[in-house]
C-alpha cells in the first residue's frame, strides 16, 4: 500500500510568508486565487494512483476507510480491514462519504447579503468578505462591549481547527461567549463524568462490546445510530445477555430479543426511578463489590440511604415495568462477571439527564464493573469529533480539559501557547441555550456559526428563528450554501469539507485518528483552518498565532496543553505515528504502552483529588410537560435510519442514501390509538404541541406503546414540536419527550410534504 504523506503542511514558503507578513501584492494574490497555493488543492508530493487511509467524518464510531486515488483524485473508498474500530465494516453513510462532496449546492465563494437588492445573498470576494466580517463585528463590540459577539462551534471539524477557532475567538478577538453543538448531544455525559470521576473520561474501548457477559443499553439504538458498534456486539463469543431499556421497541430491542436478550419498555423519563430501584435491589441482595466501594469510592452510605425509598412496588408503578422483570434484571446485573452499561441520547437529552447518567455510573461503581474487560459506565458519543470538541474547542472549558476559572490552568495554557495570560478569559462562557437567550434579550448582537445548522436542529424552532432575526450580524461558515442557517446569514464563508483538509478526530473510545486531504475544495472554498488564519490577520491578531502554521503544527501545541492532564497525549510523536498505529487512544503520555486498545481506571484511581469516584444522586423531577386532555400523547424522537445524519445537510446529497430512507415525514403510532382516532395507515395527520405543528404520514406499528408517538429527528419540522427545557447541570436540551396531539387532516387543509 502506498500512503500519502501525512504531514498537513502543504503550503509553499511563499504562502507561509504571505500569511505571516499580511501586506503587499502576494497577499492579494493569495486571496484572489487560494487554490494556486495549496489552500484548496491536494498535496503536491504523492503518487497519482495510490491508496491512503483516513477516518470517516460522520458519527463518533470513527471507522477507518481506505481512499482510492486515480490521477490524483479520490475516486472510491472501502472500509479498512485492519483498523481496530470497524474491522472492515462500514455503514451506508461511510460508503457514501465521498459522493456528498460533489453536491451542486456547495458553497464555493463568499456570499454577502446585499441590502440594496432585496436583501439577497450575492457572491463577493474573500477580501470584501473578511473586511466586512472584521468591521461589522468590531463595530458591534465597540458599541455594546466584547460580550456582545458570540460563536457557535461544532463537533464536525478537526480538533486543530476547533482549537484555532476557540483561541482566535477568545484570546485574539476578545469574544467572551462561545459554545458548540456538542451541547445538543454530549454535554450531559461530560458533566456526569466530571462530577463522578473528576474529568470527562469515557472509560471504555470497543473491545468491551465483545468481552461483556451482560450488556445494558439505555436510550441507545446502535443498530441505527452506530451500526458498527452493534456489529461489534454481534462478534461477542461469550453469548452475552443484552438488555435494551427504551420506551420504544427499537431496531436494537428487536435484535436483542432475537439474541435471547430482552427489552424493558419503561415509561418515558422514568429511567432515574428505574436505576435507583435497581440499586436498592442490589443492596438488599448484597450483590455488591464491597472492596471496590470501600477502596475506590465516596458517599456510598448516603446513596444507599437515598435509594432505600425506591421500593420494588414504587419502581414498578412509576416505570410501568413488572416487578418480576425488575427483580430479574437486578439479579442479572448482580451475578454478571463482566457487566457493561451503555447510553446515548435517550439519557443525555433529558430534563434530568446528568443524574440519570450518574445513576448508571453508580450501578457500575457499586458492582465493581469499571476498569476491567467487558465492563464500564459507557457514554456513546454522537458526532465524529465530539470528543475533540470536548477537549479542544475552548468553549465551556479551557484547552486540554482545563478550567477558565483556575489561575494555574490559565498560566499553564498561556505558557504552552506563548501568549499573554491576560488574554485568556477568567470566566466561563454562557452555555448554548444561554447564548440564545442573550440574543433574545438583545445582549448579544453578533453571532458566528461554524459547521452547524441550528436553524434546523435547535429545540423550539419557532422561537429560535424569531430570535436570530434580532441579530445585527450573522456569519455562517459552512460547506453548503443551502443549509437552513446559511439562508438567514448576512455573510456566508465557504468552507472545505471532510476529505478536503487535514487534521485529527477523536472517537467515542478516545481514539485519535487522522483526516487527510484527498480531494480539492470547490471554487474558492477554504479549509476552516485557513479561514481562521485569514480572520486572525484581518482582525490584527495574526502574530499571536504565528506558531499555528498548519494543522500538524497545532497538534504539537495541543500536546503541550495536555501535559500532565488525564488526556495527556505528549507521547504521540506526530501524525505519522497516529497513522502507523491505526489511531491512538488517549491518554498517551511519554513512555505509554503502545497497545491498540486501552481502558481507563484499571488501577481504580479516579481524577478527583482523593483519587476516588463519587456516588452522586438527587430526587427525581417530573417530566416538564405531562400529557393532558388537549395533548394526550407523549412524543418520542430519535434516529430514523442508518442512512440519515442529523439535519441531513450531507446525507440528503447522496442519491443512494435518499433511496434508503423515507422521503416524507412520518409518525409511528400504536394500532389501538389509530383505531380510536379513526386514522388509516398511510393517512396524513397533524401532530401538534403547544409550540407548533407538522403534517406527517401515519405509520401504524406496535413498536410504540399506546399513548406514545415517534417522529424521526432529521426533518426540520420536528423541532417545531419539541419543548425547550434543559438539564440544570449540563444545560442540554430535552429533545426526547413532550406532550402532543394527533388528528386526521381534512382534505382541504392538507399540505404537500416534500
Amino acid at each position: 500500500m502506498i500512503k500519502l504523506p501525512t504531514t498537513a503542511a502543504t503550503l509553499t514558503d511563499r504562502v507561509r510568508s504571505a500569511i505571516r507578513n499580511w501586506h503587499g501584492p502576494l497577499t492579494r494574490e493569495l486571496l484572489r486565487e487560494p487554490g494556486r497555493f495549496g489552500l484548496g488543492q491536494l498535496p503536491a508530493s504523492r503518487t497519482p494512483d495510490a491508496t491512503t487511509t483516513m477516518i470517516c467524518g460522520y458519527c463518533s464510531t470513527g471507522c477507518g476507510l481506505n481512499i482510492h486515488l486515480k490521477d490524483n483524485k479520490a475516486i472510491n473508498l472501502t472500509p479498512t480491514t485492519e483498523y481496530p474500530v470497524n474491522l472492515g465494516m462500514a455503514c451506508p453513510k461511510g460508503w457514501e462519504a465521498l459522493n456528498v462532496l460533489n453536491a451542486d449546492d456547495r458553497a464555493t465563494t463568499p456570499l454577502l447579503r446585499d441590502s440594496a437588492s432585496n436583501g439577497k445573498l450575492r457572491p463577493t470576494d474573500w477580501h470584501t468578505a473578511l473586511t466586512t466580517f472584521t468591521d461589522r463585528f468590531k463595530a458591534i463590540q465597540h458599541k455594546h462591549g466584547p460580550a456582545s459577539v458570540a460563536f457557535l462551534s461544532t463537533g464536525q471539524i478537526v480538533s486543530e481547527e476547533m482549537a484555532l477557532l476557540g483561541a482566535l475567538a477568545k484570546f485574539g478577538m476578545g469574544i467572551v461567549h462561545g459554545d458548540g453543538n456538542t451541547r445538543q448531544c454530549m454535554a450531559t455525559a461530560v458533566t456526569a463524568y466530571k462530577q463522578s470521576f473528576g474529568f470527562d473520561a469515557p472509560p471504555y474501548t470497543y473491545a468491551d462490546f465483545e468481552q461483556s457477559d451482560v450488556i445494558v443499553l439505555t436510550g441507545a439504538n446502535p443498530c441505527i445510530a452506530h451500526p458498527i458498534m452493534w456489529e461489534r456486539i454481534c462478534r461477542n463469543q461469550r453469548s452475552p445477555r443484552i438488555v435494551v431499556i427504551d420506551p420504544r421497541r427499537t431496531e436494537t430491542a428487536v435484535a436483542a430479543e432475537a439474541m435471547a436478550g430482552e427489552h424493558l419498555p419503561l415509561r418515558p423519563k422514568s429511567d432515574l426511578t428505574l436505576f435507583y430501584g435497581l440499586a436498592n435491589l442490589l443492596i438488599e441482595a448484597d450483590a455488591l463489590d464491597h472492596d471496590y466501594i470501600r477502596e475506590h469510592t465516596t458517599d456510598f452510605d448516603a446513596f444507599a440511604k437515598h435509594v432505600a425509598d425506591y421500593s420494588l412496588d414504587r419502581v414498578a408503578n412509576e416505570t410501568g415495568l413488572p416487578a418480576q422483570q425488575l427483580r430479574a434484571l437486578a439479579e442479572l446485573i448482580g451475578s454478571g462477571k463482566r457487566v457493561s452499561f451503555w447510553w446515548t441520547m435517550g439519557v443525555n437529552q433529558s430534563h434530568e439527564g446528568t443524574r440519570v447518567a450518574q445513576a448508571i455510573i453508580n450501578l457500575a461503581l457499586m458492582t465493581g464493573n469499571l476498569g476491567k474487560p467487558g465492563t464500564g459506565a459507557n457514554s456513546i458519543t454522537g458526532q465524529c469529533n465530539a470528543m475533540g470538541s470536548r477537549l479542544f474547542s475552548n468553549t465551556t472549558s479551557l484547552l486540554g480539559g482545563h478550567a477558565f476559572t483556575n489561575a494555574e490552568h490559565r498560566e499553564k495554557v498561556a505558557m504552552a501557547l506563548d501568549i499573554p495570560v491576560d488574554r485568556i478569559p477568567s470566566e466561563d462562557s454562557l452555555a448554548y441555550p444561554e447564548i440564545i437567550e442573550a440574543i433574545d434579550k438583545e445582549q448579544i448582537k453578533g453571532l458566528w456559526v461554524i459547521a452547524t445548522n441550528p436553524a434546523h436542529s435547535w429545540i423550539g424552532q419557532r422561537d429560535f428563528k424569531r430570535i436570530i432575526d434580532k441579530l445585527d450580524f450573522l456569519v455562517v461558515q459552512d460547506m453548503y450554501r443551502s443549509a437552513e442557517t446559511a439562508q438567514h446569514a448576512d455573510l456566508v464563508l465557504p468552507a472545505a469539507a471532510w476529505g478536503e483538509k487535514d487534521g485529527t478526530f477523536i472517537n467515542s473510545e478516545r481514539r485519535i485518528g487522522l483526516v487527510k486531504k484527498v480531494a480539492e475544495a470547490p471554487g474558492q472554498a477554504l479549509a476552516d483552518f485557513w479561514i481562521f488564519k485569514l480572520i486572525a490577520q484581518y482582525w490584527g491578531c495574526g502574530e499571536m498565532f504565528a506558531q499555528w502554521e498548519s494543522p500538524e503544527h497545532v497538534f504539537q501545541l495541543l500536546k503541550r496543553v495536555t501535559a500532565d492532564q488525564p488526556c495527556d497525549i505528549t507521547g504521540i510523536a506526530d501524525y505519522r505515528m497516529i497513522d502507523e498505529c491505526n489511531g491512538i487512544q488517549w491518554p498517551f503520555a511519554k513512555g505509554a504502552d503502545l497497545s491498540s486498545e486501552r481502558r481507563l481506571f484499571e488501577d481504580g484511581r479516579f481524577y478527583h483529588a482523593d483519587s476516588r469516584a463519587r456516588f452522586i444522586f438527587e430526587r427525581g423531577r417530573p417530566m416538564p410537560e405531562p400529557v393532558n386532555e388537549a395533548y394526550p400523547f407523549v412524543l418520542l424522537t430519535g434516529r430514523g435510519s442508518s442512512s440519515q445524519w442529523h439535519t441531513q445537510t450531507r446525507t440528503s446529497k447522496s442519491s443512494v442514501l435518499r433511496k434508503l430512507y423515507p422521503q416524507r415525514v412520518y409518525v409511528e403510532m400504536h394500532p389501538a390509538d389509530v383505531r380510536r382516532l379513526g386514522i388509516e395507515a398511510g393517512e396524513q395527520v397533524s401532530v401538534a404541541s403547544r409550540r407548533g405543528a407538522l403534517q406527517a404520514i401515519a405509520f401504524v406499528t406496535p413498536t410504540v406503546q399506546r399513548g406514545q408517538v415517534f417522529v424521526p429527528m432529521h426533518d426540520a419540522q420536528t423541532n417545531r414540536l419539541t419543548d425547550p427545557v434543559f438539564d440544570p447541570y449540563s444545560r442540554q436540551p430535552a429533545y426526547k419527550a413532550c406532550a402532543v396531539s394527533v388528528r386526521r387532516v381534512a382534505h382541504w387543509e392538507r399540505q404537500a410534504i416534500e
